[in-house]
């Protein structure tokens, strides 16, 4: 008997892709939608089960409804010369009228019930150049603003800024300097511990997926 078709239609269908960096976790989502008049049960397997966090990883699917999941990648130092090998797969089965027997159905479903389809992870990495022209482009959107303001101001602004630049002496640039480097290096670390905690709730809120031998 030949295994039977995926009858789930997966979106997107084939690659889950990841946009680092890669300091912070990352999330993609996969869509699962059940287009038969059939309850779809279904389970989320990966062949690097230490490295995601899926939620949910297991569930049933109504007839005609879609079910969104989300796949984190955990924080990882990113080698553009190492070619991801991790990959998942989504198993599917018809649910049995009784939901109590969900646990039995797994174990003891047979090969020829189960549906399945597999995917692959890619990793993107915005290069420097993208970096600095959406940085470029963002300067480039608020200039307009800035030179109305300008004009709308004439001499008179043009006159303050001279009168402030020259009543401010080399004391005073250094305290502001000295100033601006200790509120940056504060909001630094405001902004590390935010991630290390955004992290660590992120892993305890989630269920893991289950392990997946290539075979």
């Amino acid at each position: 008997m030949s295994k039977l078709e995926q009858v789930l239609v997966l979106d997107p269908p084939s690659d889950l892709r990841f946009i680092g960096p890669f300091t912070d976790v990352v999330t993609t989502n996969l869509k699962l939608k059940n287009p038969s008049d059939r309850r779809v049960c279904f389970k989320v397997k990966t062949t690097a089960p230490r490295r995601y966090c899926v939620r949910p990883n297991s569930g049933i699917i109504e007839a005609g409804a879609t079910v969104t999941i989300s796949v984190m990648l955990q924080p990882f130092d990113y080698d553009p010369n190492e070619k991801s090998k991790h990959k998942f797969m989504v198993q599917s089965i018809f649910a049995p009228p009784d939901e109590s027997e969900l646990d039995a159905m797994w174990k003891d479903a047979k090969p020829d019930d189960l549906m399945d389809s597999k995917l692959r992870c890619v990793f993107d990495l915005p290069s420097e150049n993208d970096r600095v022209n959406d940085v470029e482009g963002s300067s480039d959107a608020a200039a307009p603003v800035q030179n109305s303001s300008k004009a709308a101001d004439g001499p008179v602004a043009t006159a303050a800024a001279k009168t402030v630049s020259a009543s401010m002496d080399d004391s005073e640039m250094k305290k502001l300097s000295e100033e601006c480097r200790r509120l940056q290096a504060e909001m630094g670390k405001l902004t590390e511990e935010n991630r290390q905690l955004k992290v660590r709730l992120q892993v305890r809120g989630c269920r893991w997926t289950t392990d997946w031998s290539v075979g």
